[in-house]
Order: structure tokens, then C-alpha cells, then sequence
């Protein structure tokens, strides 16, 4: 009878919580696709030119990489079976690993990668383990203010798991971060920060942060998902851009965006691999990607560092800078973003979702971001480009925002 009660009052709770969300116009829905992951999406029967994927280099659907998964599926089946410490480790993800530390070996000395299915789980173990390299109470972890979600979480369970002390700072102003660092007698330090900021576009003071880790002997993680594959000549990511190195440096790539595929890796001095391997909680207890994944990211790694990868880069900067030169809001703010994101904030959450829905009805799929995901009073459209998208693709959507803006202002809403 008591378990009956309980399980009403956690219903009611639900209800009353997710009927909150909808009055906050904060509740998020779900939208199927019908087609494979590209410029152009097929949605509830529709289609949608789609601004809004993580598809940087446009290879979700790229005929070699889907040619690669069918061998890798026929070469290794379909699932790993077990944990990479148990027998899941394929010499698939063996190769991949070691061309993943190949991209960072100018960069971090002595360089190993271990791969992982998600970035989630990448951070959540980097930075739980990390954090226990000291005795409880002797870790600070500094971390951006507006670091994803998933270098949150992993800040989080470190705090609670290792007692490690937490300090948010602005990238945008790190002279702060200086004098604490300076004032901080913990044995070990560590700064956490996106390479590149998913909401804002904007990239991180990598170098000048690595000067503050090599002057205050602390660690510096890097969260290099919307850079990898993207920045630097050969596509290697925000360390290759910037021209730095160190064994401080702990590098994590994600390989579902720029990549085109899925799964994640970290990349360090190899003393630190070692360490998660024996000590990362997430890596330990999770069943392996299926090895066929690897070995289709092989191939991508191929594409990224290579001529095809390059001219997939050049296009996308060139769509970056058209953006930047030829859309001008007359209300909306755009942001300074030499990236493939491209925010526009509107303010608040009607007005964005207003935007989303108009652009929906012009045949555009870009959805409103809302608080939590940003501050509250900056919902914006997040837009962001592939290299598969043209010019012209880019223009109309300039002209469609134009209009669409002229029209969400005479219907100005405030939350």
C-alpha cells in the first residue's frame, strides 16, 4: 500500500514539474528524422534545410565512411561483448587509439589515446579520476563558467567523490583565475575548459591558460569537441591552431561531430592514460563501442587529414566569413564566432521559439536554445554550417532571417 502511495506521489510530482517546464516555455520535444544526417532532413513527412547539426565537414553521410561500417561490421560483427578490460577490446579500437594519439604527438609528449562511446562518459572519467591523483581535500578544480554540461557533471561527482574544491572563473577575463591559482596551496590543480563554446562559438585562451598551468604546476583539460577535426591545418584541433604543447595537457576529442560517426577519446602523457585506464569508473564498468564504429572512424581520420578533409575546411570558413560580412540584424545580437556556430540571441525563450517556428514554416529546421542549455535571458537560434552546405544555401537562410527578424519584432515578446 505505502509503495502504491509513493509511486502516485513521484507521478503527481512528474506531472507538476513537467506542466512548469511547458508555463516556462522550457519543455523540450523530441523530433524523429526520417533521412540520414545532412544538409537536408526529412521530418514529420517534411522537408527541412538544416542548419542546426554538429556535422561540421559533412561526413554523417559520407559514401566512404557508411562503405567502412559495412566492412567493419562483416570484419567484426555488430557488438563487442564486454568491457575493454574483459574482452571487448578489438584490435579496431587498438588502431584508432593509436592514430588519435598520432594527431596529438606534436603536441603532448609521450601521447595516448584511449577511445570511449560518448564524450559524456570521456570527461565524466577524465576528470573523476584525475581528481583522486591526490588525497581527498587536495584537488581544486577551476572551471569555466560556461563549460558543457557533461565537464559540469564530471566537476560535480569528482567534488563529491574526492572532496575536491570547485571554482568557476569567465575565460573571457582570467586574471582572476591568476591570483587564485597564486593564492592556492593544494598539491593539485586543475583548470577544465571547451576549446571551443558550443553556445557561443567563441574559442578558449588555450595558450594563455597553459602559461597559468605551467606557472602554478597545474593541470590544464581541454574539451576540444567542436574543434576537432575543424581547427588547425590538418584538422587536429585546437592544440594544432594555437601550436602549443605540453605534458600537462589532457585533450578530449569528440568523434560525432566533425568526425561524422560517434564516440569520443582522451589524449595525454601516457603516465595519465595508464591511470584512467585502472582508475576511470566510466571506462571500467562500460561495454566497449562495437568495434566496427572504430574501424569506420579510421577512415574518417584518413578523410579529416587529408586533401578532402582540408577542402571540406576551406568551405566551411568560407561560409563562416560570408556570415560574418553579409548578415547584419537590426535587433537580434550576432555573435563574434570565427567558428561553425553561429548564435543569434533573441532574449527571451517566446521570441526564440517564435523565430524556430517561422523558420520551421520556411522550410528551415533550426531549433530555439533555451535556459538551461544558456543563461537565463539569452535564448537564441543556434545555427551552425557544414561544409556540405553551398553559398547560395547560406544566402537564402540570410535573407530568410532577415525577414523572419522583421517579423518576430512587430511580435515582440518578453518573458
Amino acid at each position: 500500500m505505502t509503495s502504491s502511495k509513493n509511486a502516485f506521489k513521484a507521478l503527481f510530482f512528474a506531472q507538476e514539474q513537467i506542466a512548469d517546464l511547458e508555463l516556462q516555455l522550457l519543455k523540450r520535444k523530441l523530433r524523429a528524422t526520417e533521412s540520414p544526417c545532412d544538409t537536408i532532413s526529412f521530418v514529420d513527412g517534411r522537408e527541412l534545410k538544416a542548419f542546426c547539426s554538429n556535422d561540421y565537414l559533412g561526413l554523417a553521410n559520407h559514401p566512404e565512411l557508411i562503405k567502412a561500417l559495412a566492412v567493419g561490421g562483416k570484419k567484426y560483427g555488430v557488438g563487442s561483448g564486454a568491457s575493454h578490460l574483459i574482452s571487448g577490446h578489438s584490435m579496431a579500437h587498438e588502431i584508432l587509439e593509436k592514430e588519435l594519439a598520432s594527431f596529438q604527438k606534436q603536441h603532448i609528449p609521450n601521447a595516448r589515446a584511449l577511445f570511449f562511446s560518448t564524450g559524456y562518459l570521456t570527461n565524466l572519467t577524465a576528470i573523476t579520476a584525475l581528481a583522486r591523483l591526490a588525497p581527498e581535500k587536495s584537488t581544486s578544480i577551476y572551471s569555466a563558467k560556461l563549460n558543457h554540461a557533461s565537464l559540469i557533471d564530471g566537476i560535480r561527482l569528482a567534488a563529491a567523490q574526492s572532496q575536491a574544491s570547485v571554482t568557476l572563473f569567465d575565460h573571457t577575463h582570467i586574471d582572476s583565475l591568476s591570483n587564485l591559482l597564486k593564492a592556492d596551496q593544494n598539491p593539485l590543480k586543475m583548470i577544465v575548459i571547451d576549446g571551443v563554446f558550443s553556445m557561443d562559438g567563441d574559442i578558449a585562451p588555450v595558450k594563455e591558460l597553459l602559461m597559468l598551468a605551467e606557472q602554478f604546476d597545474a593541470l590544464l583539460l581541454v574539451d576540444d569537441a567542436h574543434g576537432f577535426g575543424v581547427l588547425g591545418k590538418l584538422g587536429h584541433g585546437i592544440l594544432e591552431q594555437e601550436n602549443i604543447c605540453s605534458d600537462r595537457i589532457i585533450y578530449i576529442g569528440t568523434l560525432g561531430k566533425a568526425a561524422g560517426v560517434s564516440g569520443a577519446f582522451v589524449c595525454a602523457q601516457e603516465t595519465f592514460i595508464e591511470w584512467l585506464i585502472q582508475k576511470g569508473r566510466p571506462f571500467i564498468y562500460s561495454t566497449a563501442t562495437p568495434p566496427a564504429i572504430a574501424h569506420t572512424l579510421s577512415k574518417s581520420l584518413e578523410i579529416i587529414e587529408g586533401d578532402e578533409g582540408r577542402n571540406r575546411r576551406t568551405q566551411l570558413n568560407k561560409l563562416i566569413r560570408i556570415w560574418q560580412d553579409e548578415m547584419h540584424f537590426s535587433q537580434w545580437e550576432k555573435m563574434p564566432s570565427c567558428t561553425a556556430i553561429q548564435p543569434v540571441i533573441l532574449g527571451s525563450n517566446a521570441n526564440a521559439l517564435l523565430a524556430s517556428k517561422l523558420l520551421d514554416e520556411a522550410g528551415y529546421w533550426i531549433p530555439a536554445i533555451r535556459p538551461p542549455t544558456v543563461p537565463n535571458g539569452s535564448a537564441r537560434l543556434r545555427i551552425t554550417f557544414s561544409a556540405n552546405h553551398s553559398e547560395a544555401d547560406l544566402r537564402q537562410l540570410i535573407a530568410t532571417l532577415k525577414a523572419i527578424e522583421h517579423e518576430v519584432n512587430e511580435k515582440v515578446v518578453h518573458d
